[in-house]
């Protein structure tokens, strides 16, 4: 089957009573850092300055009980960073919701779709 119309996305945002927002843009940036090993590699690959970056790194640290990223600075042996066990976690539990949502909403989001105006009219 074909899809007409626009295609609707889910984009997961997780707002706590702390500063913490947990949303699409961290979670991609914990999956990067996990694949590329390095802050500045995930950033470049986003697109993002690694200032920017390491903002939201710092973010996430401070949110969590324990750090969701481990760096290390760079120098004669390399710098470079890792993903918590807890930042696995984190990750992990962020993709199911966003599994959830997609699965178990199914049929509400192609209700909503079937909703939208047809592209080009109007």
């Amino acid at each position: 089957m074909t899809q007409t119309g626009p295609r609707l996305r889910i984009k997961l945002r997780l707002e706590y009573d702390s500063p913490l927002i947990l949303g699409p843009g961290k979670a991609e940036l914990l999956a990067r850092i996990g694949r590329l090993g390095s802050i500045s590699a995930a950033a470049r690959e986003m697109g993002m300055s690694y200032k920017r970056a390491w903002t939201l790194v710092e973010e996430m640290n401070t949110a969590f009980a324990d750090p969701v990223i481990d760096s290390a600075r760079g120098g004669a042996g390399g710098g470079g960073a890792t993903v918590t066990p807890t930042g696995q976690q984190v990750l992990a539990h962020y993709r199911a919701l966003e599994s959830l949502l997609l699965d178990a909403g199914a049929a509400d989001l192609m209700a909503l779709n079937a909703l939208l105006r047809p592209e080009g009219s109007g």
